[in-house]
């Protein structure tokens, strides 16, 4: 399928396209190479060519690998976990970084793919998320490798259809099923997140028997607070 079919199949919502705004900044396609490591924090804008098609957002896609709770500490936390793979903003840099990805199926037990906005980093601390919450659903191996295919299309098409609420979408690789989680800016905004949440069904085709738990990143961050003072206290 090609560049321009699979962005008709997806429903991308791809402006008219552009050049010369982005020049100067890195075309990526993927590679985690050592400018990515360099400038992991960094927000680079990628490059778009005149010929390629410019997404809404540009994005950035990571990976982690959770260490075990007990080699978590003050100095080894989370977000030393995390390694950039790559930086999108068009089509086709979407699919070049897409195709080089493994596959949800190929990845081990405790393994996470972010695909955020770019600028965001996927931690609940960053400033675009700490009042935010997330939306996440359950689902069988042999489903995740669609429905992540499906849910990173939809963030890239908007078919969300909240703007710039939309933070991202995680895929959390587990033992017995794989959980997808969608991200959004405000936990107060209770309509935005019901938007959020109607969305991911309609886009996973999900039944109405299968639950889809909410969870705010605050409390996240409290419970993940009061564990650390627990096991600290033990120890």
């Amino acid at each position: 399928m090609t560049e321009r079919k699979m962005c008709k199949f997806y429903n991308l919502n791809v402006p008219e396209r552009r050049s010369g705004s982005g020049e100067g900044g890195v075309h990526n396609h993927g590679g985690n190479n050592d400018d990515e490591e360099r400038n992991a924090d960094e927000i680079v804008q990628p490059y778009v060519p005149p010929h390629e098609h410019k997404l809404e957002y540009s994005y950035w896609m990571w990976f982690s690998r959770r260490p075990p709770a007990r080699e978590l500490s003050a100095t080894t936390g989370y977000s030393q976990a995390l390694r950039l793979v790559g930086r999108v903003a068009s089509v086709e840099q979407w699919w070049g970084l897409y195709t080089h990805l493994a596959r949800p199926a190929e990845l081990p037990p405790l393994s996470d793919l972010h695909l955020f906005k770019l600028g965001i980093k996927p931690m609940w601390e960053d400033p675009a998320n700490v009042n935010g919450g997330k939306w996440s659903v359950r689902l069988r191996k042999s489903q995740t490798g669609r429905a992540w295919e499906d849910l990173c299309m939809a963030m890239l098409g908007e078919q969300f259809m909240v703007g710039p609420e939309l933070c991202g979408v995680v895929l959390s690789v587990r033992f017995q099923e794989d959980h997808l989680a969608v991200w959004h800016r405000t936990a107060s905004d209770t309509a935005a997140a019901a938007r959020v949440r109607d969305a991911l069904r309609r886009i996973l085709q999900l039944p109405a028997s299968v639950p889809i738990e909410y969870k705010a990143h605050g409390d996240c961050l409290r419970a993940s607070t009061r564990q650390t003072d627990e096991e600290t206290t033990r120890t």
